[in-house]
């Protein structure tokens, strides 16, 4: 991509062969050149100042925060290992990390404002891993408690021999134009009551296709039917383990009777009105920001890209 989302420019080499021996990842652990990246989930530690970035530690600082948390590998960047380390349950201790005031806990999607495409990638894979691992200790065939192996890609379970692997979400999201119009919508909630719009989206079911999942979504949020899906771009979003698959489709019909349970609003907006509210001109619509890929979709449509 010319210009790349947000979370999706992540430089480590995950080490799928390495991931394989454990004596390796153990070792990787302690040797002092590896750095660990302390996450209290949603929050990740930064350096602060002018140029922020991510607050790396060595092992010998994960030693002495004296946890039980088993760092996870999250890859190797200049033959230098890189894992996540959860630190939740320091608690109140968690400060401890800013030591001299240099560094603080910051939320992912606001860490990603300030930090470069690379480390905002990093910083979402890490968020990413310790949420799942908080949240499947225990085997979901047996309830048996799993044991984490390949440096955090897999929790095993010593009883049934199940092993379980890290799940992304699958969401399509899609901008559906009808000549010189497109299709916008908001769901219920906060900002629903400030004017914002947004592209539909909705998660891919069971075996279904992407085309399948985008003309589902858009028929029953909106009664739209559509005709033909075109792949634009993707998007990592940890909030909590998504991937945004961001499409552009061309609309067959133009009465919206729109799914008042889940949704505010749905309506079409004219390229005039959307190329407006891009620049943050337009005095009745507001748009994501450059954060989302649905500000990149709906600028795309609104610029002919496609």
């Amino acid at each position: 991509m010319k210009n790349p989302h947000v979370f999706s420019s992540n430089p480590l080499d995950r080490g799928d062969r390495e991931r394989r021996d454990e004596k390796w990842i153990a070792a990787q652990a302690r040797d002092p050149k590896s750095r660990f990246l302390p996450v209290r989930e949603p929050e990740v530690l930064l350096t602060d100042g002018a140029a922020a970035g991510l607050g790396w530690i060595a092992a010998e600082a994960v030693d002495r925060l004296n946890i039980d948390a088993i760092p996870l590998f999250l890859g190797t960047s200049n033959g230098v290992s890189h894992f996540a380390i959860d630190v939740s349950e320091l608690g109140d201790r968690a400060g401890e990390l800013d030591g001299d005031g240099s560094r603080r806990f910051e939320e992912v999607r606001a860490a990603a404002m300030v930090l470069s495409l690379s480390e905002a990638g990093i910083a979402a894979q890490a968020k990413t891993q310790v949420y799942w691992h908080a949240r499947h200790q225990f085997c979901s065939v047996c309830a048996h408690k799993t044991e984490i192996g390949r440096g955090g890609q897999v929790r095993s379970c010593p009883a049934c021999k199940a092993d379980h692997f890290p799940r992304t979400d699958p969401v399509v999201i899609v901008v559906v134009g009808y000549g010189e119009k497109c299709l916008l919508g908001q769901s219920r909630g906060r900002l629903s009551r400030l004017g914002w719009y947004s592209a539909l989206a909705g998660f891919v079911d069971q075996a279904e296709t992407i085309e399948e999942a985008v003309r589902r979504e858009v028929r029953e949020e909106s009664a739209i039917e559509v005709g033909d899906v075109r792949y634009h771009s993707s998007q990592p979003w940890p909030f909590p383990a998504s991937l945004m698959i961001g499409c552009l489709a061309e609309a067959l019909s133009t009465e919206i009777r729109h799914d008042e349970e889940e949704m505010a609003d749905v309506r079409w907006f004219d390229r005039a009105d959307v190329q407006l509210a891009l620049q943050g001109k337009s005095p009745h619509l507001n748009l994501p920001g450059p954060i989302a890929i649905a500000h990149h979709l709906i600028k795309a449509w609104a610029e002919a890209e496609v």
